[in-house]
């Protein structure tokens, strides 16, 4: 091989390498556990994006004002409110010492893996051990939960006690109710959503 074409590949190997590093954020709650952001060897395969992925974020003017927020996850991860955007989804807020959440937990599970809409916690009022022991407890695990400790999204959402939900249409429309909704009230909300 040539000089020429040993600089040549060395230029193409190098620009590839440079354009499959990227910071990688939460996607939904079947995201898988975010990836190294090393650039990839020879041969190896990008990891596809979750199935509610967002490839591009929206323009922030796209973005209606109350999902214009991060926050960590129960495992330290950004979660980012505009990824909410594009499909109906639920925000559940809830506190792991709430004997109202723990009877409900068992119909949120249920409405996140059969209601159609995306579901994430928004856990406050404790600290991150409760938190991830209730979803543990309760088989929360399906979804993203939030470790809202500072309170930032409750106030947000004007939300002041648990539980309450916020539901977000597949348009972005954001409807909060903080009164407790029995569990068919609940499904048919959901249902509705889409």
């Amino acid at each position: 091989m040539t000089r020429a074409a040993l600089v040549a590949s060395g230029l193409a190997v190098a620009l590839l390498l440079t354009a499959c590093g990227g910071e990688q954020r939460e996607a939904g709650p079947e995201a898988p556990a975010p990836t190294s952001t090393a650039p990839a060897t020879t041969g190896a395969a990008k990891p596809a994006p979750a199935p509610d992925a967002v490839s591009e974020p929206p323009a922030p003017e796209e973005v209606p004002e109350l999902l214009r927020f991060e926050a960590k996850t129960l495992d330290g991860h950004v979660f980012h409110g505009a990824d909410l955007l594009g499909g109906p989804a639920v925000l559940w807020f809830w506190a792991p010492w709430c004997p109202t959440c723990q009877a409900e937990a068992p119909t949120i599970a249920q409405a996140a893996r059969t209601g159609g809409a995306r579901f994430v916690g928004v856990a406050a009022q404790d600290e991150v051990p409760a938190m991830r022991e209730f979803v543990d407890q309760y088989g929360l695990d399906g979804f993203t939960h939030l470790a809202d400790e500072d309170l930032a999204v409750w106030n947000r959402f004007e939300v002041a006690y648990q539980p309450a939900y916020a539901f977000v249409d597949s348009r972005g429309e954001v409807t909060v109710e903080t009164e407790l909704l029995e569990p068919e009230e609940l499904l048919a909300r959901v249902r509705a959503l889409r």
